[in-house]
């Protein structure tokens, strides 16, 4: 099914529609003026030149009869203002001072010619202004015209009814144009209020779109992170191993320990994978299998790799809801890889888990780091490790700090808030 044929926003430049894909107008000559605006322009000049021109050729019933000088120059002012009126886009109260100009300055004898113009000019200002400087515009004409024909009457008093009808039939002209231009200007404003609206929010859906498309870069290169790290750096491990003993056995051992971790590592970045290409799953799933997440098992990979990890908990990690239990797990996972990577020599690691009412507490230490290694807080390691454990503690609300202490001591510490559940809520 094709999409219909669009059209330009309003205020936009002809032959665009930013996107928006908005209808074209109703109607053959409403499409055709939207597409030559100047030519629709040129049209209402012609035609106000042509109802307003003939009427300074008729005799009214005024006591003093124009000359031709002044039917000439009458005419010569009519086409003035009608030119102006090419101009009623962009210069509208310009383009009505020029429209009253006329009705100013012609002899009453020939204010019947100046009514129509006026009126076209005021719609104008409306349309392309707003009505409030419609209304004042209108204010400021009435009152003129109102000077006018009490000057008028005062030289001729015999002519007030004439100089009243005229100066009614000016003012409800101008009326007129008036009510018309700010219904068709509310309605042109109020197009553009939502056109613009809904361009204001194709940008945001476009900002909300980039934000999403970065937020999850960011979490699928940390679960790379973290399942491809941990799970090469205990493989790396086993591997050194299995080369350095001269025993077959503890070798072959080491070799069926590589082939479980690395198992271990396929079914992780299959599950991740899974996920991704899901359509169905949810924007906040996890990316890794959160409920195969586990502490104890992360610190036995790292005692099979030969490291000195000792786990201590107190509590039930395993009772933990699976996006905090998968928060702890990377922490623990993390903190033994930097320690396997950066503190070879270390005699102990210990990793501490308490899993109290409101919150898990973590703390890894080892005794390996090196003197003078700096504070993983100030991002000065250049790695992705630590600044992706932020940015997993900051997704759960907790917090997070990692450094050096005593010149020999690596210490990770986080704790993350537990959720409240319902139950607990109510009975509060």
């Amino acid at each position: 099914m094709s999409r219909p044929e669009s059209q330009a926003v309003v205020g936009a430049l002809p032959g665009t529609d930013d996107g928006l894909h908005l209808p074209r107008p109703p109607g053959v000559l409403r499409r055709f003026w939207s597409r030559h605006p100047r030519f629709a322009d040129v049209l209402v000049a012609l035609l106000a030149l042509l109802l307003s021109a003939p009427a300074a050729t008729f005799r009214t019933d005024f006591a003093i009869v124009p000359t031709p000088v002044q039917t000439w120059f009458a005419i010569i002012l009519l086409v003035l203002a009608c030119v102006a009126l090419v101009f009623r886009r962009t210069r509208p109260l310009t383009v009505f001072v020029a429209a009253m100009i006329p009705a100013i300055v012609l002899p009453p004898s020939l204010a019947p010619t100046t009514h129509l113009i006026p009126a076209f000019a005021l719609y104008a200002v409306a349309v392309y202004r707003s009505a409030r400087a419609c209304w004042t515009a209108f204010g400021v004409a009435s009152g003129a015209l109102v000077v006018y024909a009490a000057a008028a009457t005062i030289a001729l008093p015999s002519e007030l009814p004439f100089l009243v009808s005229t100066l009614v039939s000016a003012v409800v002209g101008l009326l007129i144009g008036g009510l018309i231009g700010t219904n068709v200007g509310n309605r042109r404003r109020y197009l553009e209020a939502l056109i613009d609206r809904s361009r204001q929010l194709m940008v945001e859906r476009d900002q909300q779109a980039q934000l999403a498309a970065a937020a999850e870069r960011t979490r699928i290169a940390r679960e790379m992170h973290d399942i491809v790290s941990h799970n090469l750096t205990v493989v790396v491990a086993l591997a050194e191993g299995a080369t350095a003993t001269p025993d077959a056995g503890r070798a072959r051992a080491a070799t069926e320990q590589i082939a479980t971790t690395a198992r271990g590592a396929l079914t992780e970045m299959r599950s991740m994978l899974g996920v991704l290409r899901d359509p169905d799953v949810a924007d906040g799933a996890l990316l890794a299998p959160a409920e195969s997440a586990n502490v104890a098992a992360a610190v036995e990979a790292a005692q099979r790799a030969g490291y000195p990890v000792v786990l201590h908990t107190e509590g039930s990690p395993d009772a933990l809801p699976a996006d905090l239990r998968l928060a702890l797990t990377r922490i623990v996972q993390e903190s033994l890889t930097n320690a396997m990577r950066h503190a070879p020599l270390a005699t102990i690691i210990d990793v501490r888990v308490v899993v109290r009412e409101d919150a898990v507490d973590a703390l890894i230490v080892n005794d390996g780091a090196r003197k003078g290694a700096r504070s993983a807080d100030a991002g000065s390691r250049g790695g992705y490790g630590i600044p992706g454990l932020h940015e997993r503690v900051a997704h759960v609300g907790g917090s997070l700090s990692a450094g050096l202490v005593d010149d020999d001591r690596w210490i990770v510490r986080a704790s993350l808030p537990r959720p409240r559940s319902p139950l607990e809520d109510d009975a509060t």
